[in-house]
């Protein structure tokens, strides 16, 4: 077991979660031509600006503020043109079915490659997207860790103690959030490993463990406000990034218990072509996303608490991940697609385990 420790102030946490509503505010106030690549002369009266939205998932709230922020004095240096990044966060399932009903993402940036292959399907963006970055578009990488309280009163350490009946549990909904897909398929895939394959008893296995989940959110920031605002729970399944946010940002109140067995959950990023070429940032939204893979802003990944790419810059931030945990990762499904439609579809494995 790996513990973390805080050492930021409540207060930090508090802005950037202000900080992240005001920007939530600024995108449904500007209405349907939010989204728009307007081209018009800077103030200087050189270059032209640009606006893109970036739809994308609720734990990226911070990493994308700070990003944005260098990305813009990036690309302003790099090309003399200014451009404006209007954000969106929300569960990922949830995201990825706003922009097919019409949301104008010129990017999406989601918790898993399935939710963006439902834009693909709805024709919106070319297929391929996959391949268009590096490591099948994922610039950075995260897991999947128990968050608890300061001195783990429960002494929870692995999958099977989230069985237990004196142990409440804090999950969001797979049918909504990227990162409870995550989180069902490493608990999967520890219960393969202590079963032996045995089908029947890893979904009586799998159905104990959400028989604990009190509070089943729409989305991972969703669950932490109930975890850590709303004191439910004697355990969250959380993003790393988002259990190390939190014992930073709440300090000697709680740690990070790395499970036995977890997955390696790889986030997403794709051009919404469709939208990127009816608004003109194409060019803008590709340079973007490739920029997410510069050792600048690998290392703003690895500050806010991702895994990135790059192994090199990994190691500089190793004190923040444990790097000796047993990861499985999707391939080990058969895929996205192939997991999705057998765990997650209406009338899969979830459905099958789960009594609402």
């Amino acid at each position: 077991m790996k513990k973390y420790f805080a050492k930021k102030s409540l207060a930090k946490l508090i802005a950037g979660i202000f900080a992240a509503l005001a920007v939530a505010s600024s995108l449904s106030g500007c209405g349907g031509n939010s989204a728009g690549a307007a081209e018009a002369a800077d103030e200087a009266g050189s270059g032209k600006h640009y606006q893109i939205t970036n739809v994308s998932y609720d734990p990226t709230r911070e990493l994308y503020a700070a990003y944005n922020e260098a990305f813009a004095k990036h690309y302003n240096e790099e090309t003399g043109n200014t451009v404006e990044i209007i954000q969106s966060h929300g569960g990922s399932g949830g995201q990825a079915r706003s922009v097919v009903e019409g949301a104008d993402a010129d990017v999406v940036t989601l918790a898993l490659a399935h939710d963006i292959t439902l834009v693909e399907e709805a024709g919106l963006i070319k297929a391929g997207w996959l391949d268009e970055f590096d490591r099948d578009s994922s610039p950075y990488t995260s897991s999947i860790v128990f968050l608890v309280r300061a001195g783990n009163p429960k002494n929870i350490a692995d999958w099977d103690d989230l069985t237990r009946d004196d142990v409440d549990v804090i999950h969001p909904d797979p049918k909504s959030s990227g990162a409870a897909c995550w989180n069902f398929l490493a608990a999967w895939y520890y219960a393969d490993n202590k079963f032996g394959g045995d089908e029947a008893q890893m979904k009586e296995f799998l159905a104990k463990l959400y028989s604990r989940v009190i509070v089943m959110d729409s989305g991972a920031r969703g669950s932490t406000t109930t975890f850590v605002e709303n004191g439910q729970g004697d355990v969250m399944v959380s993003w790393e990034n988002e259990a190390i946010s939190t014992v930073d940002n709440y300090p000697g109140e709680y740690e990070i218990v790395s499970p036995s067995i977890s997955i390696l959950a790889q986030p997403s990023v794709a051009i919404v072509d469709e939208n990127a070429d009816k608004n003109g940032t194409q060019e803008v939204a590709h340079e973007y996303l490739s920029w997410l893979y510069s050792e600048e802003a690998q290392r703003i990944i690895g500050k806010y608490g991702y895994r990135p790419s790059d192994e090199a810059i990994l190691k500089e931030y190793a004190d923040k991940f444990d790097l000796n945990m047993k990861l499985c990762n999707i391939n080990d499904f058969g895929g996205w697609d192939a997991a999705y439609a057998r765990f997650f579809a209406d009338g899969g494995v979830f459905d099958e385990i789960y009594v609402r």
